[in-house]
């Protein structure tokens, strides 16, 4: 690089969100201009493709994923086999099967996926989601017991890995594990663990969420069943399945990931599955479906019963195909999440208060507090993540112990932190992974043991964090803007974990209008002074310092950056910019 990564972009330092900007350097800048050169592909296009480090002659395959090109080999993963052909043992038998899944909405989906694929085989399943507040994450010795009982096999999914105790407990059933959290120096002593986090495996699949994991032991029992000139269920119906998954996970976007997501989604756009399309219709979703959709419209309810509701309620919905059930399920689930946000809002303000108190420059920005519901302390964490560019965890005490969860910034491993600390005996329990986690604490412990996982991240450069910086793609003028180009640019996507959607900056730019619209979002519309125009929304601006300054702009210009995307109203599409920041122009 020639160092103009280290300039502010369009001298932006501090922006309205306090960020500096920055841009494409000249060497990313000649490349595009290459690229579009060799390819014909528009150059907003070839400027993100530059960004993802993907050559001319890599482009073409790059914007057209597909499963044959990018699905490993499943038995590349340990236990995989075995796995398979103890699964496929209970169908051809008959055997009683159990799947014992996490509450959220990978568990769900990767229970949905089984039931669905034992159902086109003709065999029922019973499924057991732990309640989160009663039984916790993950196995319990308890269930398993009673489980193992009355089943002679037991599936775990998205979960297990960690469960040494629950899975000696299942005496009396053969337990295999389908997951994807990082797995310890030793493990349960399951039939079969097939876990790309496995601490024997490479890492190439580590990018998995365990719906990916199920998908592809699915794709060995498949060829497995082929072998034996037998014909296994659809599996690319089942994408939709993985795809909400993976995003809803915070999977990164990259390697087979983005193949399945993007399969994925043109499966949901068909409308075949009975959960989705009722979930679809009460989150009022009504155009194509998209990463972000999945991220932040269906994902968010699927988790709400695990959250504040009947744990079974997502992977129950995700499951049925029966269309009555299926809206019956939704209609709760839309009521939990309405709930769960205002119990949310309660807690991330409280949270926010007492990790200010106790300093945002820390390592660890943590709190804790009596009765925090466990269902809304992961979104906390979250949010405090996001307002301080640091790891965060918040914790909900109740008697003894709190429950609690982590999330991660880029480059700072959380869940092996949290594991390491939980064998050191100042938590009861820990484990996940680089990104989220989740724990138990003792009361009593509550404070060392924040103070030692403080210690490990710093190790990791955790306290040298500054401010995010806002990473833009490219320049861009209103007139430029149109539902062709966002469509083109769609072709880079998935966007999401690992592959974030493309920023632009429009530059130098008249406010035309600005509004404060619902409690605290902020509609924008603005122009280059030549007749070019473009509509731009910002949720949630008024509660910040860029609402303000766009509504009160007494005539000066602005640089506007954000993500584009194309607006429905009444049939009509038209570009709209999803704004995030602004600066003065000079």
């Amino acid at each position: 690089m020639d160092g103009t990564q280290d300039r502010a972009f369009l001298g932006v330092t501090a922006s309205a969100t306090g960020r500096r900007w920055v841009g494409p350097t000249a060497e990313e800048d000649r490349l595009a201009e290459a690229m579009a050169q060799a390819t014909d592909l528009a150059p907003a296009l070839c400027r993100i493709l530059v960004r993802r480090g993907v050559s001319p002659d890599a482009s073409a395959a790059f914007l057209a994923p597909t499963l044959r090109d990018l699905l490993p080999d499943p038995r590349s993963l340990r236990d995989m086999d075995t796995a398979a052909a103890r699964v496929l043992k209970a169908v051809k038998q008959r055997e009683r099967i159990a799947i014992f899944a996490d509450y959220d909405v990978d568990g769900g989906a990767s229970a949905a996926l089984l039931i669905a694929w034992l159902r086109d085989l003709g065999q029922q399943a019973t499924l057991y989601v732990p309640d989160r507040i009663d039984e916790g994450y993950g196995p319990n010795d308890e269930a398993m017991a009673q489980l193992a009982e009355t089943h002679d096999l037991i599936i775990c999914v998205d979960c297990g890995t960690l469960s040494h105790g629950p899975i000696a407990a299942a005496k009396a059933a053969d337990v295999v594990v389908l997951d994807h959290h990082l797995g310890g120096e030793t493990l349960p002593d399951a039939l079969a663990v097939v876990n790309p986090n496995r601490q024997d495996e490479n890492g190439d699949l580590a990018h998995l969420c365990a719906a990916g994991v199920v998908f592809l032991m699915l794709v060995e029992a498949n060829r497995q069943l082929k072998a034996s000139d037998q014909n296994g269920p659809d599996l690319m119906g089942l994408l939709d399945l993985v795809a909400l998954a993976t995003v809803a996970d915070v999977a990164p976007l990259i390697g087979v990931n983005r193949a399945l997501v993007r399969q994925g989604l043109t499966v949901m756009g068909r409308r075949q599955r009975a959960g989705l399309v009722a979930l679809a219709d009460v989150a009022g979703l009504d155009t194509k479906p998209t990463s972000y959709h999945l991220g932040f419209l269906l994902g968010p309810r699927v988790n709400a019963g695990g959250r504040i509701g009947k744990a079974n309620l997502g992977a129950r919905l995700l499951a049925t195909n029966d269309p009555r059930e299926a809206e019956s399920i939704a209609a709760k689930l839309d009521e939990l999440n309405t709930e769960r946000r205002t119990v949310e809002a309660e807690v991330r303000d409280l949270a926010l208060a007492q990790a200010e108190d106790r300093g945002l420059d820390t390592p660890l920005v943590w709190a804790a507090g009596e009765g925090w519901h466990p269902g809304v302390v992961g979104i906390v964490a979250s949010r405090l993540k996001e307002t301080t560019n640091r790891p965060a965890i918040v914790i909900g005490l109740d008697g003894d112990e709190g429950k609690g969860s982590g999330r991660s910034v880029n480059g700072i491993d959380l869940g092996a932190v949290i594991q390491r600390v939980a064998s050191e005996g100042l938590l009861l329990k820990g484990g996940g992974h680089k990104m989220a986690a989740g724990l138990t604490v003792a009361r009593d412990k509550l404070d060392v043991a924040m103070a030692r996982i403080g210690e490990l991240l710093a190790k990791q450069g955790a306290d040298r964090i500054g401010p995010a910086d806002l990473r833009l793609d490219a320049v861009l003028m209103p007139g430029a803007a149109t539902v062709e180009l966002i469509e083109q640019i769609e072709q880079a996507g998935p966007f999401g974990a690992g592959a974030p959607a493309p920023r632009f900056v429009f530059p130098d730019c008249q406010i035309l209008f600005a509004k404060q619209v619902g409690a605290n979002h902020l509609k924008v519309s603005f122009g280059d002074g030549l007749g070019a125009r473009i509509d731009a929304i910002s949720f949630g601006a008024m509660d910040g310092p860029l609402g303000p300054m766009l509504t009160q702009h007494g005539g000066a210009r602005f640089h506007l950056a954000g993500r584009l995307e194309v607006n429905v109203w009444q049939g009509r599409q038209s570009p709209q910019l999803r704004l995030e920041d602004a600066a003065p122009a000079a």
